[in-house]
Order: structure tokens, then sequence, then C-alpha cells
């Protein structure tokens, strides 16, 4: 062999060899996350849809409330990156959880109870709306993968107790809705099986699966991750739960008083099980007399608003000392749907507790989500587990009235630890405004309003005068109030008949009637108490006309800042036609201005609060 031919099978050989070498390493070289300034990147290798893979199964729990006998199994459907088949990749998991996802019933005619009666008297029964199931397997639901699937997770999506295809009946807020999360997160991590049909034994694994869990959603859907964080489930790492409900009680009820969430007048945990139930038809009426026409009806008590039993049970702070989930929390401060005491009450707790919080509060009404810079850091650390310096970050942000969602500004704390509470008496006024101020007047005397739900919180507050509120206000603001915390009033009042609805808005005057308003200005935050629990959450005991009670509640927190211009008011009225039940008009509440008191939480405390009425 001649040289020139020599080299040519060297060289050949040399580059079969390397094509050999880089052939094996590439074979041998897993697509991974990759990560950027603390938070997961989208990597083009998971960025495929047509390349996900899908499929569903079903996660055995611990109950049976179907009635049937046999543990129930909840749906569970899986979107993941292929890799975690062809290269045996293993990723942390986003998991999604909701009643909601197979259809809800349709808004009919007497869906909702009637609230036109009077206090204590029953409504009439109202129409049971059924659920036409929606939805083919293997989907759940295609909520937030294209958010999370690209960035190196796998999202899992599950159907809750009786909806969908899982099993078992929805209890809106009973023990089962909070230990369905945990099992399929027990399966996520390995300990309990998973299988390939609702009814057979052919087992699923989830060898893709790190065991590091994490849970968001919006509404019912963040209530669910709070459910599972109260059980002290291992692996579930870290929550996001948006507008969640914390307390079903203080969902459909306040401070002892049948109240509905805003925009849903009517409402109650009965309701909200028929607009859920979508599970199987065959179990519908069993689940019906058990659930609905038993348990519910037996203790939602809408004839007193009392604090029961029933109640009890559907009150996740009752188990929040379990959580180890680093929670982050969202909710938008003009949500009157679920409001803001949810949140705050459970980012309370859990920081009181020492786990990792933060909390994200915007000015916009239910859900919004904290921008996805916010959200990408917190799964980065808690579940990829990359140290991103998420622990020193600030632990509030907030979005300010007129800036953008994805522009929070940060703060050390909520409430900001900069505020401090300041009491604010009352002047008389009656049928204009009277006056609210740091400086106490004695001898103020007794106002008296007439109760007329046909009159609109707008309407009282925007009339120059009125028989129906009582109306204090703070002289006009030369410079701006900011307001961060939980206020709270106190109201010494008598009533003509034994009971009465008894509501309280703090607004910014004047009033701003033209269309398109911004959310944030003329309602600050409100609340509504039953003046016959005015002792006791759980007795209430009809009140002697015209004799003198005190009662005391807390507004729902809020952090706003109340522009140079405007006036702070307070007002008090009985009948609220957006949320309370619509008695008679005619009912007198007579309040004693002496006796009657807000406490305001105001960033620069009384120094801060009284500055802002000079020159």
């Amino acid at each position: 062999m001649n040289s020139s031919v020599r080299l040519k099978s060297i060289l050949l050989t040399y580059a079969l060899f390397i094509t050999g070498v880089f052939s094996s390493l590439g074979q041998d070289t897993k697509t991974t996350p990759i990560f950027k300034d603390g938070e997961a990147q989208i990597v083009e290798a998971f960025n495929d849809p047509s390349k996900w893979i899908r499929h569903d199964l079903w996660v055995e729990t611990t109950f049976d409330t179907d009635g049937d006998g046999k543990l129930d199994r909840m749906h569970v459907a899986v979107t993941r990156p292929e890799q975690t088949e062809s290269e045996e990749l293993k990723l942390p998991v986003i998991y999604i959880s909701s009643p909601y996802f197979a259809g809800v019933a349709p808004n009919i005619d007497g869906l909702f109870w009637n609230v036109n009666h009077e206090l204590g008297d029953t409504a009439k029964e109202r129409i049971h709306a059924e659920v036409t199931r929606v939805g083919k397997r293997p989907i759940i639901s295609n909520s937030h993968i294209q958010k999370w699937v690209p960035r190196g997770y796998i999202v899992v999506h599950s159907s809750s107790p009786g909806t969908g295809l899982s099993q078992g009946a929805p209890t809106v807020g009973g023990k089962n809705e909070s230990l369905a999360p945990k099992a399929v997160i027990d399966w996520l991590c390995g300990r309990i099986k998973g299988y390939k049909t609702i009814d057979g034994n052919v087992p699923v694994i989830a060898y893709w699966s790190t065991g590091k869990v994490g849970m968001t959603g919006t509404s019912y859907n963040g209530t669910l991750p709070v459910a599972a964080a109260t059980t002290g489930v291992d692996g579930l790492e870290a929550i996001i739960p948006i507008a969640p409900v914390t307390s079903f009680y203080n969902y459909y009820r306040s401070n002892g008083l049948v109240r509905s969430p805003g925009g849903y007048l009517g409402e109650d945990v009965d309701v909200l099980y028929d607009f859920i139930h979508s599970g199987a038809e065959a179990n519908r009426p069993y689940n019906n007399k058990t659930i609905r026409d038993t348990e519910m009806k037996n203790g939602i008590d809408r004839i007193t608003g009392d604090y029961n039993d029933f109640w009890e049970t559907r009150n996740l702070m009752d188990n929040a000392q379990n959580m180890k989930a680093a929670l982050l929390m969202s909710h938008g401060f003009n949500d009157w749907n679920v409001m803001t005491e949810h949140s705050y009450g459970l980012y309370a707790k859990a920081k009181k507790m020492g786990l990792p919080t933060q909390i994200f509060y915007h000015q916009n009404g239910h859900g919004g989500p904290p921008p996805i810079k916010l959200m990408n850091r917190w799964f980065t650390r808690y579940l990829h587990g990359v140290e991103n310096g998420i622990e020193n970050d600030a632990k509030a942000w907030i979005v300010r009235e007129d800036d953008d969602m994805s522009e929070p500004t940060a703060y050390k704390d909520y409430p900001n630890p900069e505020a401090s509470n300041v009491k604010l008496y009352l002047t008389a006024g009656v049928p204009r405004a009277g006056g609210l101020s740091t400086s106490k007047v004695k001898n103020q005397g007794r106002e008296t309003l007439v109760d007329d739900y046909s009159f609109s919180g707008k309407d009282l507050a925007t009339a120059e005068n009125s028989k129906h509120r009582l109306l204090y206000a703070t002289p006009k603001l030369t410079k701006d109030v900011h307001i961060s915390g939980v206020p709270k009033v106190t109201v010494k009042l008598a009533s003509s008949k034994p009971a009465a609805n008894l509501s309280v808005w703090l607004v910014s005057l004047p009033w701003n009637e033209q269309q398109g308003a911004a959310i944030t200005e003329n309602i600050i935050t409100r609340g509504w108490a039953d003046p016959q629990n005015h002792k006791s959450l759980t007795e209430s005991k009809p009140l002697k006309p015209g004799k003198f009670y005190e009662v005391s509640f807390n507004l729902m927190p809020d952090d706003q800042i109340i522009k140079a211009g405007q006036q702070i008011g307070l007002m008090i009225f009985s009948s609220d036609k957006e949320f309370t039940l619509h008695p008679k008009a005619g009912t007198e509440l007579t309040v004693d201005l002496d006796g009657t008191n807000l406490i305001l939480p105001v960033v620069g405390g009384v120094d801060g609060f009284n500055g802002a009425f000079g020159e």
C-alpha cells in the first residue's frame, strides 16, 4: 500500500472513530432544564407540543363518598416532555386540580336562593340544575401546560371528587376534597398506586417524577392547593394559590350574617354543589341524597347564619398548622367574590409558622396570578432546588393603583410595617354627612337610618342626603393617605326589630360616577355583620328592640393610596342590595355616635394621617 492510500485509510479510520465518539456522547447526554437569573428558561427540546407525552390514569384514595363500597379513584391526566421517556429524564411536577374541568350546570332561573324575604324566615326551595359532562380522554385540561412544560416541568391535572371521570361526591370543602389531591401527590411521589383504568388493577407508575410537586390555580382551583397543603403531605414543596377560599363559612357568611359572594346573589354551598356535580350520572342520586339533601340541608343554616360543625369541617385554617409547603399567595384587593380575608389569614398563619412566604396583591377583582417572573422564581427555588436567593426578596409585592399588573412595587411585608392603627371618631351630620377625625368630641348623640335594600350602596354614597344611611367623612385630603392592613369598626346600635342586617362601607369621596372609572376609586373596603351575633359567632340571640348593642368586626384587608383631594368616608347602613338578604323596608337602626369608631391602619400612623389635612 503506498503512502497516499495508507494516509487516506488512517484519516478515514480516525473520522469514523471521532464520529462514533460524538455519537456516543450524544446518546449519553440528557436534555436538562436551563436556568438563568434564578428562573427556569424555555428549552427548545421541551417546546414542541407534538412530541409531548399525554396520558391519563386513576389514583385510588382513602375514602368512599359515593356509597358503592369501593375506595374512590381520582381521574388524573399527565403532560410531559418526550425526554422523560426517551432519555429517562425525571422532572418536578406542577399540579392543578379542579371541580370545573368537566363542565358546570347552566344558570337557570331559580338555581340561586331567593333573598327577598324577612330575616329568620325560610326561603322556598330552589331549583336543582344538572351538569352535562364535557371533555374527552386523555385530556382533562390544557391549562398551564404551555407555560410550564417548555420550562422543564411535568404538568398534571385531576378532577376533584364527584366531577368529570373522578369517582366520589363533591362536598364543597369537605375532607375528601383535601385527601383527593393528597392521594395524587402520594402517587407522584411513589407511595401509592395509580391504575390504567377506573376499575382495573394494571398499575401506572410515575417513574418520571422527581417527587417534588407544586400546585397552583385560581378561586376553587386555588382552594385545592391550600386543602392539599393542610394535610401536610410530603412532596408538596410549594403552592401558589390565587384568590383561594380558606373558609367556606367566610365565603358564604360574614360575622353571623347570611351574605352572598359578590356577583352571585343567593348562592350558597349547596348551589355550588349543584354547579360542579359533573360526575357519573348513576352516582348522582346517592350523592344528592347524602351530601346535598342531608348534610348540607341540615348544616348550612340560612336562618341564623351561625357558625357550626358543618362550617367547621370546611374551614381549612383549622388544619393550617400541618402545612409544609412554601406559600406564594396572590389576590386582588377589589375581589368581592372571594374576599381578601381568605388570603391574608393564610399568609399570616404561614408566616407565623416560619414557612417561606411571599404575597402578591393587585388592585383588580377576582383572579389575577402573580407575574410569571415571581411564579417562575418560586417554583425554580422549591421544585428544582436552584438557590436563587428568593429568601432575600421582598415579602410583599403590591401593584399600585395606576400600575400594570406585571409591575408590582416591592415592600418589606404586608401589612406595610410602617403602618399603625389610627382611631377615628364620628361627629353628627344627619341627614347629610357627619365628620370623621382623630379628635373625639363628646355628646354627639344618636342618629337613625331606615333600612331599604332597593337603594344600592352607590346610591347611598352619592346621595347628598339620605335617611337610609349614615355617612361620616374626613375633611378633604391635601396629601395622599396610604392605608395598609385590616380596618376595624365598632358600631353601638339599637334596632327597631329583633333582627337586622348591618353593612359598612369605607368609601372615597366624591364618588367618581364617570363610566369606566377605575376599580380603585370609590369603594375602599367593606364589611358586614349580624348584630344578633355581637357576643358569639356560634349562637345568635334576637335583639331587644330599642336596646343598644356593641358590634365590632373587621373590614376586608386592603392596601390603597387615597389621593389628595378626596375624603375618606365611613358609611353605615342596613341591607346591602348586592350581598345580603332583602327584608321589607322599614327597620330602623339607631347608632350611638359616642360609642362608634373606626380603626384605620395608616402608613405613618396618627402623625401621617393628621398631616394629610394641612397646607
